[in-house]
């Protein structure tokens, strides 16, 4: 059996990095995209591809870049790019132009969109025994208000990509297509804030391409604990 595929969009130091390591050790060939990719195999021999996340229109070619170099659609793909302008006056949420919050919005929500449409027409070409999954790096803010104007685009992208991401797992599990919007917590349910862990990303992450222990779409989790519901 030809080993599967992980792409990994938004490459990372932190997340992207753990993530595709991970990945890689359990067999995987990786593919890893960012603003600064190469279109060649780096040092650990992982595809490493170019895209501008607030160009939704530069992410079909990199599901076309990884066919052709593995010849196989990925069977897993993150999304774990990211984008939040700070209002240019700090307490007011409005002061964020509108060109600023279609970029962002672009970034967290209609190339995951986009993203997620390439991945299920690979499916398509795949082994039916093959774990279908799309991972969505995802945080407290589409269940929580926090009353800062400096989440307001970030939190808007994150919200109505729960959305989408919560309609396609329920539309889509059935056929063994699983879509999770993952979220790392603190042990007590709230917000890690910026102190995300890319080892628990990564570990939590390879349990959900197995689709093992009935992990829901809203996937929230605690290093070393797994899959936690708050």
């Amino acid at each position: 059996m030809a080993a599967p595929v992980v792409l990994i969009l938004g490459a990372g130091p932190r997340v992207g990095a753990a993530v595709a390591e991970k990945f890689a050790s359990i067999g995987y060939k990786v593919a890893l995209a960012s603003r600064s990719g190469s279109g060649t195999k780096d040092a650990s021999g992982f595809l490493s591809l170019r895209a501008d996340f607030a160009r939704p229109e530069t992410v079909p070619p990199l599901f076309d870049a990884v066919r052709a170099e593995f010849r196989a659609a990925p069977s897993v793909v993150v999304y774990n790019a990211a984008a939040a302008t700070p209002p240019p006056d700090p307490a007011s949420v409005f002061s964020v132009p509108a060109e600023a919050f279609a970029k962002d919005l672009a970034i967290n929500t209609t190339s995951a969109y986009v993203a997620a449409q390439h991945a299920v027409k690979g499916w398509e070409t795949l082994p039916a025994d093959a774990r279908k999954t799309f991972i969505y790096t995802g945080n407290i803010l589409n269940v929580a208000l926090l009353p800062v104007p400096l989440f307001l685009t970030i939190g808007a992208g994150k919200s109505a990509s729960s959305f989408w991401l919560s309609l396609a797992d329920t539309l889509y599990s059935a056929k063994g297509f699983r879509f999770f919007y993952a979220d790392e917590r603190n042990g007590d349910g709230t917000s890690m804030g910026g102190a995300l862990n890319g080892t628990a990303h990564a570990d939590f992450f390879a349990q959900l391409a197995t689709h093992e222990g009935n992990v829901p779409w809203h996937a929230t989790f605690v290093k070393d604990q797994g899959y936690v519901k708050f």
